[in-house]
């Protein structure tokens, strides 16, 4: 266990550039040769406001921001004017508005403040000359290097925070590109591992398969003549030799759902309407279960492409996929069935509102033979995922448990070359 020390209590209470802030008003005041009480008082505020603003989670929006400057404008011109206006060697406070606006309040921001400050100290040059003030033209000349000093830092610093927000920007979205990458490469690696278990269980189960093929027809033909053997009134015999019959063919069902997973897909690729397929499974699922028909919601988009694909492959990856999501659901609940087109793409999405898929199964439910129901095979999403990918599209899930699952399937306008190659040939 790693020991972290706790963080002091006066850092949680006192940053390092407030202490420079402290004791620079501090300074000020030491070496002023006045040292009115307004002038305390006003080097006072300012201080207190420059530690205390930055903490105020209410004093960091825009408005905020607008109001602390303003604050400090107000302030640093009470400060000049109570130290000798014109002359007062505290022209330099109006630097903290300015320095302000130009780190917060952006470029319209910082060109106000700027000229209000530069305003505000040429406003005393009036007061100067109704009190008798003898201004010379180098005196003249040295205000002027004064407001023009506030404009130039202004415009050095707003370029300095708006370099460093590019930077910022820029670092983000180079992060941002880094996770969407590592998210595809996450996404490539669990798409790879698939496959290498799909192609090591395929040859596995086309071997097994034809080898289980040829006992189970002896078994078959058994019963059969079994059958037609046992005398009329010995009815166990006949229910038992039904069994056998009944199961043989069951299995058979079954390891011809196996070879299927195992045969290498050949495309037959023809222009393929997305919506209206989707339209003939549901009218085929309404037709399966009459007397409760799925409740189905279509969101599709009117203007998706015909796509080249294998309309009879896709109607099975969309028929198990609305089969399943209608089994998730509860009695009353609706499935959504979304379609929609992007740039060389089109996506299908299929949700439910059932009790989702938990976090340790999720990566599992592509793999064959795996399920969670009671009665399942588990090859019903392998198979699909395996058509899917023939087509060059990938698909994808999202779920949270009790709050249901969205199956998404991403397929090309038009399969790579490689797929279309592998379309004409058995592979």
């Amino acid at each position: 266990m790693q020991d972290e020390s706790p963080t002091p209590r006066w850092k949680r209470i006192l940053y390092p550039q407030d202490l420079v802030w402290l004791l620079l008003f501090s300074a000020l005041a030491w070496v002023s040769p006045t040292r009115g009480t307004a002038e305390l008082e006003m080097l006072t505020a300012l201080a207190i406001l420059q530690v205390v603003a930055p903490r105020l989670e209410a004093l960091s929006s825009r408005k905020g921001n607008l109001t602390v400057t303003a604050v400090k404008l107000v302030l640093g011109f009470l400060l000049i004017g109570v130290t000798g206006g014109i002359a007062s060697s505290y022209y330099l406070i109006l630097l903290l508005p300015v320095v302000s606006a130009a780190t917060t309040l952006g470029a319209l921001g910082t060109t106000a403040v700027t000229a209000v400050a530069c305003i505000a100290y040429l406003a005393f040059i009036p007061l100067a000359y109704s009190l008798d003030y003898m201004m010379d033209w180098v005196y003249l000349r040295d205000l002027s290097l004064r407001v023009i000093f506030l404009p130039v830092v202004a415009y050095l610093t707003y370029g300095l925070v708006e370099a460093n927000r590019n930077e910022a920007r820029r670092a983000q979205g180079a992060a941002a590109e880094l996770e969407e990458a590592n998210r595809r490469l996450r996404e490539a690696e669990a798409s790879v591992r698939r496959s290498e278990r799909l192609a090591a269980l395929g040859q596995l189960t086309a071997g097994l398969a034809h080898e289980l093929r040829n006992p189970l027809g002896t078994m078959k033909a058994s019963a059969e003549i079994l059958l037609e053997k046992i005398e009329p009134g010995n009815e166990l015999g006949h229910e038992l030799a039904g069994y056998i019959s009944t199961e043989v063919d069951r299995t058979n069902s079954l390891i011809t759902r196996f070879l299927e997973f195992a045969r290498p897909v050949k495309l037959r690729l023809a222009p393929t309407d997305l919506n209206a397929l989707i339209d003939m499974v549901i009218d085929q699922l309404g037709r399966m279960t009459p007397d409760s028909p799925p409740l189905i919601h279509k969101n599709y988009d009117p203007g998706i492409p015909l796509i080249e694909a294998d309309a009879e492959l896709l109607e099975r990856v969309i028929l198990n996929l609305i089969r399943n999501a209608v089994q998730a659901s509860a009695p009353g609940l609706t499935v959504t069935v979304k379609t929609r087109g992007g740039p060389g793409i089109v996506e299908i999405a299929v949700i439910d509102r059932g009790h989702g898929i938990q976090p340790e199964h999720r990566e599992q439910i592509f793999n064959p033979f795996f399920t969670t129901k009671p009665t399942g095979v588990g090859l019903g999403l392998a198979i699909s995922a395996k058509i899917v990918d023939e087509h060059g599209g990938r698909i994808t899930v999202e779920s949270q448990p009790e709050r249901g699952s969205l199956f998404l399937v991403t397929l090309p306008q038009v399969p790579p070359k490689d797929r279309k190659a592998s379309a004409e040939s058995t592979f």
